[in-house]
């Protein structure tokens, strides 16, 4: 009895109810600050964000649209993305989880998922070419921008000593929000719209670094900040997951199980495999936590590499339709749409680590290099008429090649970049 007594007090400090807490920053330096259950809910919107547009993509490029559905799957990749580090920085820095930021979040969520809803009308307006539908996608913003300046706001009431900071991103997100449903009424060609749309990308880039560089910034975490991260890149590869299985699917629905059968289903869980393990080379938290000035490069080279992921992803999926006859590229166009992603996917992993730690690795050179050789050699398989199993499958091979380099000697080179970087 008397040792259920000592332990009441912290069992019922465990429990409390949500009351609002005054947003006055999260401390940047708080220990064993982790993504919360609710940021994980959060992140579930973007899986059906993200799936939407592999989808919309593979059925594109099977169309034989390529142009038109690059284009489209660019933008919409910028505006899921861009929705998800709008709440993300926020809440690593202003995250009270009280029951106002609770139901704040949940308004957002909706909102992420009515422009899921409106990437198929998007989309089909690229690749008919006469006017641009965004009109749901805008829709979607406005939801999740209610929301969110209404936390700005709170937060520049209540944070008086980072309220420049706050009212600036009130400022940047509430006028350029003005623009983008300026756009939903607009009947110019397509790109002349999308050429507004870039100008209208190009502001919403700047805000931040306004915020943060010139009104005294927020508090973000870094190591919370490279943990979110790094679960969305986990997200995103579950499209690769998506793809393997409906490639196999698509397969076994063919011809039933068979040796191609089993070599996509290898391909596919290798290439998904070694793109995660490729991620995770990148000593990002504790290059943030020395250098927070560095954060933008960071957070913004994020966009293409989530976008290379989830391209890879869609590439699976365009395979599937490849198998079932319904593509007008054939398996030679499969394996491009597989390799061009993948390889962009991995030079941007490069490239992020040579901007985070300042510094070029001749060993990185030489893994690129037989990288490249590796897609190099998939598509020179698949033009002499190679199975496209059989190209898949060496293609899996691209992320092994860093994955190796990294784990035999690479992660020495790592360890003194960042010894390096936190000196300097």
């Amino acid at each position: 009895m008397d040792g259920a007594e000592e332990h009441a007090p912290d069992a019922h400090s465990a429990v409390r109810a949500h009351r609002l807490t005054p947003m006055r920053g999260r401390d940047p330096y708080e220990q064993h600050r982790v993504s919360t259950p609710l940021e994980l809910l959060f992140d579930l919107t973007f899986t059906v964000a993200f799936g939407v547009g592999a989808s919309q993509l593979a059925h594109m490029l099977a169309a034989g649209h390529v142009a038109a559905g690059i284009t489209a799957f660019v933008f919409a990749t910028f505006a899921i993305c861009w929705a998800w580090i709008n709440f993300t920085w926020f809440a690593s820095a202003y995250d009270t989880d009280d029951w106002v930021f609770r139901l704040m979040t949940m308004v957002e969520m909706v909102g992420v998922l009515i422009l899921a809803l409106g990437l198929p009308a998007f989309y089909a307006s690229i690749e008919h070419g006469h006017h641009v539908d965004n009109a749901v996608l805008v829709a979607g913003y406005v939801v999740m921008r209610i929301a969110l300046v209404g936390q700005w706001l709170r937060a520049a009431r209540q944070d008086p000593a980072r309220r420049a900071a706050a009212m600036t991103y009130v400022t940047n997100v509430s006028l350029v929000q003005l623009g983008w449903i300026g756009t939903v009424f607009l009947r110019t060609s397509v790109p002349v719209t999308l050429g507004i749309w870039a100008v209208l990308i190009a502001i919403e880039l700047t805000g931040p670094g306004l915020a943060e560089r010139r009104c005294g910034g927020t508090p973000w975490h870094a190591h919370h900040i490279a943990e979110r991260y790094s679960l969305l890149a986990i997200i995103a590869l579950g499209e690769g997951v998506v793809g393997t299985v409906a490639t196999l699917s698509a397969t076994i629905g063919e011809q039933g199980w068979s040796a191609d059968a089993v070599a996509l289903a290898v391909a596919g869980t290798a290439l998904t495999f070694g793109m995660w393990w490729v991620y995770f080379m990148v000593p990002a938290a504790d290059v943030l936590h020395a250098h927070r000035e560095r954060s933008f490069w960071f957070g913004y080279l994020h966009m293409p590499i989530f976008g290379a992921i989830v391209a890879t992803g869609a590439g699976l999926d365009f395979a599937a339709l490849t198998i079932q006859g319904h593509t007008a590229l054939g398996p030679v166009g499969t394996v491009w749409a597989v390799v061009i992603p993948l390889g962009m996917y991995i030079a941007l992993i490069y490239l992020l680590y040579a901007l985070m730690l300042r510094s070029v690795d001749g060993l990185h050179l030489l893994l690129v290099v037989l990288t490249a050789a590796v897609l190099a050699a998939t598509v020179v398989l698949a033009q002499v008429g190679v199975p496209m199993s059989v190209c898949l499958l060496v293609a899996s091979l691209a992320p092994m090649v860093s994955v190796a380099g990294f784990e035999i000697i690479g992660h020495r080179h790592a360890a003194a970049a960042v010894e390096a970087a936190a000196g300097n």
